[in-house]
């Protein structure tokens, strides 16, 4: 009995020391730090655009600071850029850092673009996420909060999103004329495609989306596209006159 005791104490003593061996030499520890005191990194080549930063700021604001900002010894920004300009736009005057050492020169430029580079590797499972964004929407929680809006989920394939006012306007969905679609017929449909390719703001889907409108009502052109979707939303269309001498 006594010698199984001993023996299951020195396997405990082992696990310990094997554990802090495992240990790095500088343990993370989060502090709060005033943002003043933040240098951006002037290499920086990840842009953050006033969309992006808001985006981010009404983040922290639902969720609170998730992730802290990375810093070397002299307070220069390693990663996080992004949140110190949704901090600043939040008006706050202290933030939670991780100051990381031990980095040589190399390293710290490398990991300032690892940090974004790698995200970006990873992919997406499209009925898994489906799945997820439909339960969120669900129960009324705003979709544009999990970084998805509704041009992605049109570039991602997939069909959350409630009908616009732009898509009703444009398309008469909810109108009592000759042109008001089923809500089935009009998910499936080329001009919604159009309009999801607008709010996308994707120059080359507009083009491919216009161009499939065009093959599905028999029109040669996008000029023609244009009159038929005006035509069709009660626009009348006045053909130039020529004087004759």
């Amino acid at each position: 009995m006594a010698e199984d005791s001993a023996r299951h104490e020195a396997m405990r003593q082992a696990a310990v020391a094997n554990t802090d061996a495992q240990r790095p030499a500088h343990e993370l520890a989060i502090q709060y730090r005033n943002i003043d005191t933040l240098i951006p990194y002037i290499n920086n080549a990840r842009t953050h655009s006033d969309e992006q930063v808001a985006q981010i700021a009404a983040s922290i604001k639902e969720f609170g600071w998730t992730n802290p900002v990375l810093v070397d010894g002299d307070n220069g920004i390693i990663a996080g850029h992004g949140r110190v300009l949704a901090a600043r736009k939040l008006e706050a005057t202290e933030i939670p850092v991780i100051e990381l050492q031990g980095l040589s020169e190399a390293q710290r430029r490398a990991y300032i673009l690892a940090d974004n580079r790698l995200a970006q590797k990873a992919d997406w499972d499209i009925d898994l996420l489906e799945v997820e964004l439909a339960q969120l929407k669900d129960t009324s929680f705003e979709l544009d909060l999990t970084g998805f809006d509704s041009g992605d989920m049109y570039l991602l394939g997939l069909n959350l999103s409630e009908s616009s006012d732009l898509e009703e306007e444009v398309t008469g969905i909810d109108s009592s004329d000759g042109f008001a679609r089923t809500q089935e017929e009009y998910e499936q449909s080329s001009i919604r495609q159009i309009i999801l390719a607008f709010m996308a703001d994707e120059f080359k889907l507009v083009i491919d989306a216009m161009g499939n409108y065009a093959t599905d009502n028999g029109l040669s052109n996008n000029t023609e596209v244009v009159k038929h979707l005006l035509e069709m939303n009660g626009y009348a269309i006045s053909q130039p006159t020529t004087e004759e001498d």
